[in-house]
């Protein structure tokens, strides 16, 4: 699993920005801050949380966290 502080730092920025936060996440799917922020920080994965933080951004999680979603084959990204 990829450890990425400064993307954890840019979604915090970014969440502000859209008036919302961590700590808004985890009070809207009922779990700890930490939760999200270790999920945030890339050291646990929660494609729930991960989501959740997309959907707060108006993106999804593959755009967010790319490192975590393998590109399928056949896909835009993979063809030449």
């Amino acid at each position: 699993m990829k450890v990425d502080l400064h993307n954890h730092e840019q979604l915090k920025c970014r969440l502000r920005l859209a008036g919302s936060s961590m700590a808004e996440i985890a009070r809207t799917l009922g779990i700890k801050q930490s939760s999200v922020t270790v999920v945030s920080q890339g050291y646990r994965r929660s494609h729930r949380v991960q989501s959740a933080i997309a959907n707060q951004l108006g993106t999804t999680p593959q755009e967010l966290f790319s490192d975590r979603y393998p590109a399928e084959e056949g896909s835009a990204a993979t063809k030449t």
